[in-house]
């Protein structure tokens, strides 16, 4: 497996990167899902990861996560740390989800209005005051390009937006965590293209305050976001290279440029 070096704008090589992963395995039940992964993801960086179906792309955002913990038959082993510590190592699972945004294929919103769906991390976390909520749930909202359309109807229930206002939503409440890391699992699949570009433009902006990884079905969105990109084949990590590299056929695997010119997956 080959591990390019070149980070994207605002990213270097030079400084610890934000997420370290070695030897990594999942398996479920016994059957592996990812074997032996080991690479590094750097801060302000948008990583990408594409792949077939079932190549452990997914698996690797819940073991990030600890996910696993709701999943009594998958099995992790191997490290991954975040800012030099393992994720395994923080007695607080719910403190080291609050540093990471998680945005589904689907949108998943709670049953509550606009507002308190973007309200509702800050106030687990104390917040009370009405005008400091005011002003996460305004920024959030604009960040994540909504504010405009939803702002008149902030006491609205959150479920009565439409497929990509509710996922933009999810956004905004990933967001109102103030997460260092945004991870997205196919957040394109429910929206439609316009959507998808808006919420492109968004990621983009958002590379320069914390470090997104991305995990697209769709290999053109990869190219159009991604800083470097990681291709994922039943269950390995076939290489990773700066994204342009792997688009202009710079690769050294043939099953990575095959995937990319949709010869197989």
């Amino acid at each position: 497996m080959a591990d390019g070096s070149s980070v994207g704008e605002g990213a270097s090589a030079n400084e610890p990167p934000i997420i370290e992963v070695r030897d990594l395995r999942i398996a479920y039940g016994g059957k592996p899902a990812l074997q032996g992964a080991s690479f590094d993801v750097y801060r302000h960086e948008i990583f990408g990861i594409i792949g077939p179906a079932n190549s452990g792309k997914t698996s690797f955002l819940r073991a990030l996560n600890r996910m696993d913990e709701f999943n009594p038959g998958m099995e992790v082993g191997g490290s991954i740390r975040i800012n030099g510590k393992d994720v395994n190592e923080w007695r607080n699972v719910y403190a080291l989800r609050s540093r990471i945004g998680v945005v589904f294929p689907l949108p998943v919103g709670l049953p509550l209005s606009v507002y308190d769906n973007v309200a509702f991390s800050p106030r687990l976390r104390g917040v009370r005051r009405k005008a400091e909520l005011d002003d996460v749930v305004e920024r959030c909202l604009t960040r994540a390009a909504l504010w405009d359309e939803v702002k008149d109807r902030l006491d609205s229930l959150g479920s009565l937006l439409s497929g990509g206002q509710q996922q933009r939503l999810t956004i905004a409440r990933a967001l109102s965590q103030e997460p260092e890391l945004l991870l997205l699992d196919e957040f394109s699949i429910a929206v439609d293209p316009v959507t998808t570009m808006r919420i492109e433009d968004v990621l983009k902006d958002l590379r320069s305050e914390l470090t997104i990884v991305l995990v697209t079905n769709l290999v053109q969105q990869a190219r159009r976001l991604a800083d470097r990109t990681a291709f994922f084949l039943m269950g390995e990590v076939v290489e990773i290279g700066a994204t342009e590299d792997l688009f202009e056929r710079k690769v050294q695997d043939e099953r990575t440029t095959g995937y990319i010119e949709g010869r197989f997956g």
